[in-house]
């Protein structure tokens, strides 16, 4: 695993599709360790077991299940977490534990925004570190794709509702934004100013 921040980790690559690359993250919490996405990596299982396990998975949308969610509740005893609309999709993987379909705060103080449009169910996680920093996981709702954020709108998914998730977004003011897909090498971003994030945004509003 690649430690970014010192309460955050990130695994190793993985390639779902030709041209995709894939993480999870690690978000170390006095509480319970949170893992965001999931991985289908062994050896990523190991480190995260030295950092202390997990107590809780959250998946942003229903392209995150497989058969490693079962792998992953198994080898740490965690909880499974992610939106009512993409629960059924997720539960032929393995049943989940806890459900949210509304803007609220889970263990270890992650913040839930749904933000329909890639998947009717799709959700980011808002972060606080102890150092002050935001992280946003945005899942694929907006994603890099050769350094610059990008999305689309997966079957079942709608663009009108993307554009208000966006919007939405827009006023989060984060300060690293991390996906759980890209295109190229570049999976995570630092954002240096609110001006450049709600540029951005309305940038990849426009693309719609």
């Amino acid at each position: 695993m690649k430690q970014i921040y010192p309460d955050l980790w990130q695994t190793q690559a993985e390639h779902p599709f030709f041209g995709v690359t894939s993480h999870a993250y690690l978000l170390a919490r006095d509480t319970g360790n949170i893992l965001l996405y999931s991985t289908g990596l062994a050896e990523e299982y190991k480190h995260i077991q030295k950092l202390g396990g997990i107590t809780h998975q959250y998946l942003s949308h229903s392209d995150e299940a497989g058969p490693a969610l079962a792998e992953i509740k198994k080898r740490f005893g965690s909880k499974l977490c992610c939106h009512r609309l993409d629960e059924p999709a997720v539960r032929k993987a393995v049943p989940v534990d806890c459900i949210f379909d509304k803007r609220e705060t889970m263990p270890g103080n992650v913040e839930v925004i749904p933000t329909p449009g890639h998947t009717p169910g799709s959700v980011c996680f808002l972060a606080s570190s102890a150092e002050g920093k935001k992280y946003l996981f945005t899942g694929d709702s907006l994603f890099l794709a050769k350094g610059a954020w990008a999305t689309r709108v997966n079957s079942g998914g709608s663009k009108s509702d993307l554009k208000k998730s966006l919007m939405l977004l827009r006023d989060v003011k984060p300060d690293l934004v991390l996906s759980s897909a890209s295109v190229g090498s570049v999976s995570f971003k630092e954002i240096s100013s609110a001006q450049e994030w709600q540029a951005d945004i309305d940038k990849v509003v426009r693309s719609l």
